[in-house]
């Protein structure tokens, strides 16, 4: 492995692995490029990239990475159907105001739709909770509430309901746990909702 990829964060390591070589790939929510940067790299994807805080897109932009400014709450209706290969959404769908619309729109504009979200029904965060009586600060929710950007947290069954609701097949979800090792899960299964602190998806279209 190399020393590239050993630097990702896990979850982002994992969604790498799920990239084709040479895929047309956007990334929402791509912060200051890492997954991007590596998928250049390690794959040659013809990679884009959407970005709300302007000094993450200054960041990208100064690792020669094709980042905009913009919202995936508004900016993805302007992408044709079919405009990717892969749309990926890392750690961002629960601080979207319209996850539905969002993960809506990914279907439509991409072949393949990678999402990879905290689990708020990790066993971690439930004993937390059922101890303090307060929201959870975790190594993956680390921010106080009154701080946080994530506006609809869920659980892996909460988003394995959406996929359902939007007819999404889900090709294949994966854990990443407190480690940072990953494995493939059954999506629908209890278990998985209990474990999993980070979960990934990889969808198509119904």
């Amino acid at each position: 492995m190399s020393q590239l990829v050993k630097s990702l964060r896990a979850d982002l390591e994992l969604i790498a692995s799920m990239v084709p070589e040479g895929a047309r790939v956007l990334d929402i929510g791509c912060g200051k490029g890492e997954l991007l940067s590596h998928l250049r790299s390690a794959k040659s994807v013809d990679g884009r990239g959407i970005e709300l805080e302007p000094e993450r897109v200054n960041a990208c932009l100064a690792k020669g990475l094709s980042v905009i400014q913009g919202d995936a709450d508004q900016d993805l209706a302007n992408y044709p159907a079919g405009a990717f290969d892969v749309a990926i959404l890392s750690q961002t769908i629960q601080a979207t105001h319209r996850p539905k619309l969002v993960l809506e729109q990914l279907l439509r504009i991409a072949d393949t739709t990678i999402v990879s979200f905290p689990n708020f029904a990790h066993w971690r965060v439930r004993l937390s909770l059922a101890l303090s009586g307060r929201m959870p600060v975790t190594k993956r929710l680390p921010a106080k509430w009154y701080e946080t950007p994530n506006i609809h947290l869920c659980t892996v069954a909460d988003f394995y309901d959406l996929c359902t609701n939007l007819s999404a097949h889900i090709e294949n979800a994966a854990m990443v746990s407190n480690s940072g090792k990953s494995k493939k899960v059954n999506a629908g299964s209890s278990w998985t909702n209990l474990a999993a602190e980070t979960a990934v998806f990889r969808l198509t279209s119904g």
